[in-house]
């Protein structure tokens, strides 16, 4: 029985150290899966195994013609932004535009027209009026699409199109979207409509790739426009959600030349779940935009050699000088981004975040409030949201503004495929000025005093919550 006992230990601590060893650049998930280990001391290192490996891009995710593709659309961008000058969208934030115009495959767009939807309604009524007005193609990518009211009214469509000749395809998450039933699926197949589906979780479970996931939310149609932001496919973005009741999000719509990255995204994505590279010109109408607004669009993943993601957010707040305003639904930052936001608060950069009073997942918000205490003590301000259910992305530093379908989480920075974008104009960083403040309206500041009082039950919570935040 001795022997056992520590022929046991002896496997616990070599499941230990190859942790250690393996993990040894991400210190923050050496502890979390550590502790994993202790509550599941059997099963522990098992789970690991399936979820835990390192993605590494597959060849074939890469194609001579999508990389030509990706080379003409880079020196298009770059013919065309030489048109007009950057220096007076983002004045004195030079590092930052080195930053930028330094990004891997993030070209910055200056012929571009934006509209910000604050809200589900607005946002699908127009992403189902431009697909019905689709002639050529149709391209939609969404980590969750369910067969709901909302998901019948985009399948109704889509069918309707790829009747009409037009060329549909959709693109779904495995994991956000393993509700989605077969009958939803096979009525979108029997009308001409192609469809992929991203991971899906068998085969993810197999190739160890369940930690994983195609965040992205993309809408292209004919090339010419598109949709991105946080809102997925489902009732609950309609407010219809008896528990989260109200939704609050932010969703895009844009037209000019950021849209070529956009399809550009999407038909890499197509390419690595379906084998087909769609080169066609149709798919890339590089005609020019009479709009004039400057959209940089940023594309990042776990196959990615850097964390684009958080270079971009991480920078953005370590440059502000007077402003740093955020909202996510998920509030779980990366140890640079959260020094870099003590910094610039005790530095008086007026910082402000707002999260959700009411989450859809207690474990999360838990990890969130983890952080409140020590921000609020730098001179951060947060503020919860109480009208409902907020899911916005939405990040203002000084005269920039990003947006798009990542979260200030961990999971977004590293795991995640995500789409976002810069926005440099005045006009369009003022309408994400209007939205957040009329959601600190509705919101209520976390005062230090009163957070300090907190139940000592709730702060174990949130100490463990946080502890194994970087696995969700």
């Amino acid at each position: 029985m001795l022997w056992i006992m520590v022929g046991l230990l002896l496997v616990f601590i070599i499941q230990i150290a190859l942790i250690v060893i393996i993990e040894h650049y991400r210190p923050h998930k050496v502890i979390a899966w550590t502790i994993i280990q202790f509550i599941f001391p059997l099963i522990g290192f098992l789970l690991y195994f399936f979820i835990a490996k390192k993605y590494s891009s597959r060849p074939q995710y890469t194609n001579i013609s999508l990389e030509q593709i990706k080379t003409d659309s880079l020196a298009y961008f770059r013919k065309r932004a030489s048109e007009k000058s950057l220096k007076n969208c983002i004045f004195h934030q030079k590092r930052l535009l080195a930053l930028l115009q330094n990004l891997p495959s993030a070209p910055i767009t200056v012929h571009n027209e934006t509209i910000v939807f604050p809200d589900g309604a607005h946002a699908f009524e127009a992403m189902l009026e431009a697909m019905s007005a689709a002639k050529d193609h149709i391209h939609i990518e969404f980590y969750i699409v369910r067969a709901d009211h909302i998901g019948t009214r985009f399948q109704q469509v889509m069918i309707q199109k790829a009747k009409q000749g037009v060329k549909v395809r959709l693109l779904y998450d495995g994991f956000g979207s393993h509700q989605l039933n077969e009958d939803y699926l096979t009525e979108l197949h029997d009308s001409g409509v192609e469809t992929g589906c991203f991971s899906p979780p068998w085969s993810a479970f197999i190739d160890r790739r369940l930690n994983y996931r195609n965040h992205r939310k993309i809408v292209v149609v004919d090339g010419k426009t598109c949709f991105f932001g946080g809102l997925n496919i489902g009732d609950e973005y309609l407010g219809r959600d008896s528990n989260l009741g109200f939704w609050r999000d932010t969703h895009l719509k844009v037209q000019g030349d950021a849209v070529l990255w956009l399809q550009y995204t999407f038909v890499t994505d197509w390419f690595f779940v379906k084998g087909a590279a769609l080169t066609g010109s149709n798919y890339f109408p590089m005609s020019g935009s009479p709009g004039n607004e400057t959209v940089q669009i940023i594309k990042s993943g776990p196959d990615g050699h850097r964390a684009t993601m958080l270079e971009v957010f991480f920078s953005c707040i370590v440059s502000a000088r007077e402003r740093i305003y955020i909202e996510t639904p998920y509030f779980i930052p990366d140890p640079s981004i959260l020094m870099a936001l003590k910094t610039a608060a005790a530095s008086g950069v007026d910082v402000r975040i707002i999260i959700p009073a009411v989450s859809d997942s207690k474990i999360v918000q838990w990890a969130t409030l983890s952080f409140v205490q020590e921000l609020l003590e730098a001179g951060v301000h947060f503020f919860q949201y109480g009208k409902g259910f907020i899911h916005a992305k939405v990040m203002i530093v000084d005269d920039l503004a990003c947006c798009g379908t990542a979260n200030m989480d961990m999971r977004s920075f590293y795991d995640q495929f995500e789409v976002h974008a810069v926005f440099f104009d005045r006009k369009v960083v003022d309408r994400f000025e209007e939205d957040f403040l009329r959601d600190l309206q509705a919101s209520s500041e976390i005062l230090l005093g009163e957070f300090r009082k907190r139940h000592y039950l709730q702060k174990i919570k949130e100490s463990l919550a946080r502890a194994i935040s970087p696995l969700f």
